[in-house]
């Protein structure tokens, strides 16, 4: 399959783009390189660009005969989405809108969008379900849900073929250390508490103690990275016109920042130095996926199901390339 990925040398469409590869498929790769890093992806496949220049991605998907769209490229930070709205919703939605009535033109018809569990705001109950109500608590979210609509009403007007993956909290690295995370600020725990390890930050803030959580910390189901790759090839390989597919992906477990604190340090044999610090406005205590649509439907089933095996591969990225690609 011909498959434009954008967003492609970004964490998780970079692990994304290196699976499609080895199935077989031609892959484009559209990114700006404003989050994601050229090393992330093989030179020959990587397009520089921009999702605001719609008439550039409208040439590649002609030139190139694109079969298949993989939506990575967004803003992604909660905490800026509040600050600046402006920024989430032009990126996020309009040029997301842009990119999806470009692919309606040219006859595109499979397309997988990087969702986000955000869109649930704070659930009703644990673990969620996709019927669960979706109210997001800040702008990242309202813009997912928002494309979410938009695909849902294509999908049905033009029979355009969907598929939303509301995936849970990203992490892990390739297996064979030769691609990871590498953020610019980093905003993830795991990392957080790896650098935190190794003394390239002083210490791990814990926000908030005293939540309804066995230990007081929140708890968040923790999806390896190359478990989401896989997800969103077996989501291209069922779309199909007029499909409207929408799959929660985690590992139906959920860990406490307590826990993912003790893990590292088992993993790496290091301390970690912790801070306490009140709560952050708008953090649930526990978002934990119930991924049983997308097992049943997909026949997927994450590889590393355990935290201990996916920080052990976060942990061989990060003691290789501890100033990440720059190295």
């Amino acid at each position: 399959m011909r498959i434009l990925v954008t967003g492609g040398a970004g964490y998780i469409g970079s692990h994304t783009v290196k699976q499609l590869l080895a199935r077989g498929h031609e892959v484009t790769v559209f990114d700006n390189l404003s989050a994601g890093h050229r090393a992330a992806v093989p030179a020959a496949n990587l397009v520089v660009g921009d999702l605001r220049d719609i008439d550039h991605l409208d040439n590649l998907l002609v030139v190139n005969r694109i079969e298949a769209v993989v939506h990575f490229a967004a803003h992604c930070y909660v905490g800026e989405s509040v600050k600046e709205p402006a920024k989430y919703y032009t990126n996020n939605l309009i040029y997301t809108l842009n990119l999806i009535d470009r692919c309606r033109r040219n006859g595109i018809q499979k397309f997988v969008f990087s969702s986000t569990c955000a869109t649930y705001g704070v659930p009703d109950a644990v673990p969620i379900t996709e019927a669960q109500k979706q109210s997001p608590i800040n702008p990242y979210g309202n813009t997912k849900l928002a494309v979410e609509y938009a695909l849902s009403d294509y999908a049905g007007a033009y029979a355009f073929g969907f598929c939303a993956l509301r995936y849970f909290n990203a992490a892990g690295a390739a297996p064979d250390g030769s691609i990871g995370e590498d953020h610019d600020p980093e905003t993830h725990l795991i990392p957080l508490v790896l650098q935190a390890a190794t003394g390239k930050r002083p210490h791990v803030e814990i926000f908030g103690t005293d939540y309804p959580t066995p230990d007081g910390t929140c708890v968040r189901d923790y999806i390896h990275v190359d478990d989401l790759a896989d997800a969103h090839i077996r989501a291209l390989e069922k779309v199909g016109p007029g499909s409207q597919l929408k799959y929660n992906v985690g590992i139906g477990r959920g860990y406490s920042v307590r826990e993912v604190i003790a893990t590292v340090e088992a993993v790496t044999g290091l301390k970690v130095p912790v801070k306490e610090g009140p709560r952050r406005p708008g953090d649930p205590p526990e978002l934990v996926a119930d991924a049983g649509k997308i097992r049943n439907e997909l026949g997927w089933a994450p590889k590393y199901p355990e935290l201990r095996a996916i920080v052990e591969t976060a942990w061989n990225w990060h003691k290789n390339h501890p100033a990440g690609y720059a190295d």
